[in-house]
């Protein structure tokens, strides 16, 4: 599939320094992304013009979610604090404060309840606090968390990454050894726990219907799991360190995300560096594209919810804004144009599926 010939990105120069989070809000008019230099942007999706920036961290922020209807948004911080911004005014509405970084913040399916996870460091257990939002009033939410689900070993398992199941039923964890580990939201039971991957599991992003979920890992690979089951159904193998991965909608794709470790990038040719988004058929595994263009690990994607474009944050500080072309949408293998044909065929012609008794 060509790619960079026929697709010219939008580059979005807002941040600082390298980002960390990437997301469309739900209609996907909106993009919002963090860094580590502070700040939290928001941006159109169409055209890449920076609305706004969010003020307030002292640290690095992680993590970036964004309400339903687009109303508030959530962040979280090295600074050990969690904030509530109002996302039209970027005014902050409300502050968590915690005794370690925050690393990753997501709101529920049905934005009533909302997690932080906080890192094992500074002598604290690597831990996802839940709390109850209060939507009737977001300026007076509780310092308590409804359930706090702790990490049960030392550093070397701590939570990295994590993210919500459909209805808000499980939460997923993603860890420093390789493992995922699915947790009822309710009670805090540890209900399934795999050894997914050899390193670090660096990304967990859910289908649309969120009942399944890829997981990225710095062990060059990435693979998809049933949330239900906790099956392994299939698996990316990449050339360098996978840092994100998320699922498109409309097309059976899954896009890849890294790079080789940024310590070695002043080294490293762009090209040899293998900083490259990657597109691999979700069902066949195989890698039918690729997109150049960032000149470090790519850090983190988010596809846009009508799949038709997707946006990468780097280690550069860039993010390039990919609006998908025509030969993208139309990809497909002949098995698949083959199987549309008849599906087409059984839909003009429905007698001819009856059989005579």
């Amino acid at each position: 599939m060509s790619s960079n010939k026929s697709m010219r990105p939008i580059l979005l120069t807002g941040h600082e320094r390298p980002l960390t989070q990437v997301k469309y809000n739900r209609e996907g008019d909106l993009i919002f992304s963090v860094a580590k230099d502070q700040h939290a942007c928001v941006w159109y999706s169409s055209n890449g013009e920076r609305l706004g920036t969010y003020d307030g961290h002292k640290g690095t922020v992680w993590s970036v979610d964004v309400s339903l209807e687009t109303e508030y948004v959530v962040t979280a911080s090295a600074d050990f604090s969690g904030i509530l911004w109002n996302a039209e005014n970027g005014k902050i509405l409300y502050t968590w404060n915690f005794n370690s970084p925050a690393k990753r913040c997501e709101l529920s399916p049905d934005n009533k309840f909302l997690f932080f996870l906080t890192d094992q460091a500074m002598g604290q257990v690597g831990t996802v606090k839940i709390f109850q939002l209060n939507t009737s009033d977001l300026s007076k939410q509780s310092d308590e968390p409804v359930l706090e689900i702790l990490n049960k070993g030392d550093a070397s398992i701590k939570p990295t990454v994590a993210a919500w199941s459909y209805g808000g039923k499980y939460i997923i964890t993603g860890h420093a050894d390789g493992s995922i580990t699915k947790y009822d939201a309710t009670t805090g039971e540890e209900l399934n726990r795999v050894k997914a991957f050899k390193e670090t599991v660096t990304d967990i992003q859910t289908s649309s219907d969120k009942t399944y979920f890829v997981a990225s890992s710095k062990d060059q690979t990435s693979r998809l799991y049933d949330i239900d089951t906790f099956e392994l159904l299939k698996e990316y193998l990449s050339d360098a360190p996978v840092n994100s991965a998320c699922i498109t909608p409309v097309k059976d794709f899954v896009l890849l995300g890294g790079g080789q470790d940024a310590k070695n990038v002043t080294t490293t040719a762009g090209g040899e560096g293998r900083f490259d988004c990657k597109i691999f058929h979700k069902i066949f595994e195989d890698q039918i594209g690729r997109i150049k263009g960032h000149f470090g690990p790519i850090n983190c994607l988010s596809t846009h919810p009508d799949g038709h474009s997707f946006v990468s944050g780097g280690e550069d500080g860039f993010m390039r804004l990919h609006h998908l072309p025509k030969s993208y949408l139309d990809f497909q293998y002949e098995v698949e144009k083959t199987a549309e044909a008849l599906q087409h065929q059984n839909n003009e012609n429905p007698d001819a599926l009856k059989v005579d008794a």
